[in-house]
């Protein structure tokens, strides 16, 4: 009794109460029989010993429930006395005694189970957390984030497939991450499948409420293409705050076992945590990219209020001492760093412009694209293309003359870049929405310029929209 309450491999401790009744009671054949984990059908039976051949007569088998606390949780059997005598009183006293055991084995197993379950679900958790909030290296941190939280609940729930499940625009749900076992063509179709608006699957997790399937193949609430390849499954709510941002499915193959209670009540939590931790991490990127645009704020402030009037107030002086001047070549020198100061000048206002650009998730805007058309052309170009706007650019260009700018601005570039010139060749870009055109009407011009005689300037410009207002 000492060694089996002290072993917590139940299989180990039900064969060894097995051996022992038989041994004490002299039968050939000892069978503990317990329920599943949920107490709803047969387990598979602990045996020793050959089982007698056909229906036993009474009095050559004995058969004692095993209970804990009035809750029946299986039986201990016995059978095949040698030379044929019959089970006394004192063989039903040993038997019942360790069907006692037996129970008490039986509780210790599945209490260490359990505890050990729910460390690893309570751990798995606290690493969705600590990895949502460390983000990715690379890569987009949603795409992440989603990932994470399915690969974690597949291998937490040891399912073959976990998926997450987001809002389609059109109604219903969709995959938008998973992490499977199965093939690459399943995978694919996943992503292309959607679950309709109509499905009960759908109004079940929109209402908050986790759906449990022990076959989704033939489960009538699933119309999901893909629920052919799985069994036992389950979907869970991604909710936060009353919220239901989304479902996370975990699903096993078909014939696996089917998830226990206990996994059923750990997955239901772990997928509460792991919503909170979505809105975290969400959160968190949000401060964190709020950090980045106020600095970048008070970097572009410093470069408009302090360098830039250094530089202009620089330049006033040298002029004045280019007009002071009496040698001719003094004058061309100081005019030539005058030029050179205004031409600064300009790539500052351009990187200010590029500071103050909204997040990477917002639609670009013309000056935008014009910058990092510029920026394309860097590595051809061996320098970096300087740019200049005058005017309301991203407020005064419709989207079909921005287009037309941007494929003028791609050709000249190209034409620019096209002989390879040996040495590095500056560019000037300048996009003007004040300038009006050769019959007075206002218009948009775009000027490239090659100082360096690299290539020929292009002019390029069309009439404004009347009364657009982007």
């Amino acid at each position: 009794m000492a060694a089996v309450g002290s072993d917590h491999d139940l299989g180990r401790a039900l064969g060894r109460i097995a051996e022992t009744a038989a041994s004490l009671t002299g039968a050939r054949h000892a069978a503990v029989g317990l329920r599943d984990a949920d107490g709803e059908g047969p387990g598979e039976p602990v045996t020793h010993g050959a089982p007698p051949d056909g229906e036993p007569p009474a009095g050559s088998f004995l058969q004692v429930p095993i209970q804990v606390q009035e809750e029946l949780f299986g039986t201990l059997y016995v059978a095949g006395k040698g030379h044929g005598e019959e089970f006394s009183d004192a063989d039903l006293h040993l038997v019942r005694v360790l069907a006692t055991e037996a129970g008490i084995a039986l509780t210790n197993a599945r209490l260490h189970s359990a505890a050990r379950q729910r460390r690893r679900w309570i751990d798995g958790a606290a690493s969705i957390t600590t990895a949502l909030l460390a983000g990715p290296e690379t890569g987009s941190t949603t795409t992440h984030a989603l990932t994470v939280v399915a690969e974690k609940g597949r291998e937490l729930a040891e399912a073959a497939t976990g998926a997450v499940l987001l809002p389609h625009a059109e109604g219903g749900m969709e995959v938008v991450a998973i992490s499977t076992v199965l093939s690459e063509a399943v995978r694919t179709e996943a992503y292309r499948g959607r679950i309709p608006p109509r499905s009960p699957v759908v109004h079940q997790i929109y209402a908050g409420l986790a759906v449990f399937s022990d076959d989704f193949a033939d489960d009538p609430r699933s119309i999901s293409p893909i629920s052919r390849h799985y069994g036992p499954t389950m979907l869970l709510p991604l909710r936060s705050s009353g919220r239901v941002l989304g479902a996370l499915a975990l699903c096993r193959m078909s014939g696996d076992r089917r998830f226990s209670h206990t996994e059923r009540t750990l997955g239901t939590q772990f997928a509460a945590q792991a919503a909170v931790a979505l809105v975290l991490a969400d959160r968190h990127r949000d401060r964190e990219r709020l950090a980045v645009f106020e600095d970048r704020d008070r970097i572009a402030r410093d470069l408009h209020d302090l360098v830039i009037q250094r530089l202009f107030a620089t330049g006033m002086l040298l002029e004045t001492a280019r007009r002071k001047a009496l040698v001719p070549e003094v004058q061309e020198a100081v005019g030539q760093a005058v030029d050179e100061l205004d031409a600064t000048i300009q790539e500052i206002r351009t990187a200010i412009i590029a500071l103050q650009q909204g997040p990477p998730e917002a639609p670009p805007r013309l000056r935008t694209r014009v910058l990092r058309e510029a920026g394309a052309a860097t590595v051809a170009l061996g320098t970096r293309p300087s740019v200049r706007f005058t005017g309301p650019v991203d407020t005064r260009v419709d989207d079909k003359s921005a287009r037309e700018l941007l494929a003028a601005l791609r050709e000249a570039l190209a034409a620019v870049t096209a002989p390879a010139p040996p040495q590095p060749a500056r560019v000037e870009i300048a996009v003007d929405v004040t300038a009006p055109l050769r019959d007075g009407r206002p218009g948009i011009r775009l000027t490239v310029t090659c100082p360096d005689g690299a290539g020929r300037p292009m002019n390029w410009e069309r009439p404004l929209r009347d009364g657009f207002d982007a």
